[in-house]
C-alpha cells in the first residue's frame, strides 16, 4: 500500500477579481511529482487490495495523454507491480511525454481502436484491473479522506471532474454546512452525475454499507471550454495569467477549467461575498 498521504498545504489566493469571495487552494499537486494529488489517493487502497489478493500486475485504461496512465506506471514501478496500459487509439511514434514516461517506468502499452476501447477489453491473463481514471469504490474512500484534512472552515469544496471519483469522495467527507461542487472537463458531461451516484454505491459496497449518505453536491457542465483536452483562447490566457499572478501552475485539461469556473461564478454573484471556497489542485 502507498504510505500515508503527505500533508498538503492550503494556500490563500489574494485577488481583487474575486470580490468578497475567499479562495483557498488545496495543493494536492504537491503530494508527489510522479503520483500527484487525486492519483495518489485513488491508488492507495487499490494497491493494498491488489497486494492482498496476491496480484503482481496492474492493468488499466486511458487515452494517450492520461495522467492516470502516467501515475499508475510510476506507482507500479515504485511499489513492485508490473503494469499494462490499454491505450485508446493508434500508436504514434515518437511517443508523447506521457506515454514515453509510462514506458520508461516499465509499463507495457497495448493500443486498441476507439470502437473497441468503449468495451474496456481485458486481455487473457491475471491482472488487478483499475478502471479508466482509477475511479472505483476504493478510490472514493481515498478521496473522501482529503476533505477531513481541511481544518479551515469553508462553504464550498471544488474539484475538476473527469470520471467522478474525486467528487464522489469529497461529497462523503464534507464538514457540516458545506457542499461539494465539481466542474466537468468533458463536453456533454452531464452523465457524470450518474457516475458520481454509482461510485457512492460502489464505495458503500466496498465498505460493507451500501446505503451511503453523501453531503450536498452538484456538477457544473458549462466550463469544459470545448471538451476534454481542449482549450479556448480565454482559458489559455487565464491559466497563464493565474500562474504569473500567483505562482501556481494550472493545467488546461483539469484545474484550469475549475479555477476559471470559480472566478466566473464569483464575478457573476453565484458565490455571495463572504463565501469561502476551497479548490483542490489535483495535479
Amino acid at each position: 500500500m502507498l504510505p500515508d498521504v503527505p500533508p498538503t498545504p492550503l494556500v490563500a489566493v489574494d485577488d481583487a477579481r474575486l470580490g468578497g469571495v475567499r479562495l483557498l487552494l488545496k495543493r494536492d499537486d504537491l503530494i508527489d511529482p510522479e503520483i500527484p494529488g487525486n492519483k495518489w489517493r485513488k491508488l492507495r487502497y487499490n494497491l493494498a487490495e491488489a497486494a492482498a489478493q496476491g496480484h503482481d500486475t496492474l492493468l488499466t485504461f486511458g487515452g494517450a495523454y492520461s495522467n492516470h496512465i502516467r501515475a499508475t506506471a510510476a506507482a507500479g514501478r515504485r511499489f513492485g507491480f508490473a503494469t499494462v496500459g490499454i491505450i485508446r487509439g493508434e500508436e504514434h511514434v515518437p511517443l508523447n511525454p506521457v506515454l514515453e514516461f509510462a514506458t520508461a517506468q516499465g509499463m507495457e502499452l497495448r493500443y486498441v481502436s476507439r470502437t473497441a476501447y468503449r468495451d474496456k477489453p481485458v486481455p487473457p491473463g491475471r491482472y488487478y484491473v483499475l478502471p479508466e481514471g482509477g475511479s472505483n469504490g476504493l478510490a472514493v474512500r481515498g478521496c473522501a479522506e482529503l476533505a477531513a484534512e481541511i481544518t479551515e472552515p469553508y462553504d464550498v469544496l471544488c474539484c475538476p471532474v473527469g470520471t467522478g471519483g474525486t467528487l464522489a469522495g469529497l461529497s462523503l467527507g464534507l464538514r457540516p454546512g458545506s457542499c461539494a461542487l465539481g466542474f466537468a472537463v468533458l463536453k456533454g458531461g452531464g452523465f457524470l452525475a450518474d457516475e458520481v451516484r454509482r461510485l457512492h454505491h460502489a464505495h458503500g459496497l466496498a465498505n460493507g454499507s451500501p446505503a451511503v449518505r453523501p453531503g450536498p453536491w452538484s456538477l457544473r457542465t458549462d466550463f469544459h471550454h470545448g471538451g476534454y483536452a481542449r482549450a479556448t483562447p480565454e482559458l489559455t490566457a487565464f491559466v497563464a495569467d493565474f500562474e504569473e499572478r500567483h505562482g501556481v501552475p494550472l493545467d488546461p485539461v483539469y484545474t484550469g477549467k475549475m479555477i476559471h469556473g470559480v472566478y466566473t461564478m464569483a464575478a457573476s454573484g453565484e458565490f455571495s461575498p463572504g463565501t469561502t471556497v476551497v479548490a483542490v489542485i489535483t495535479g
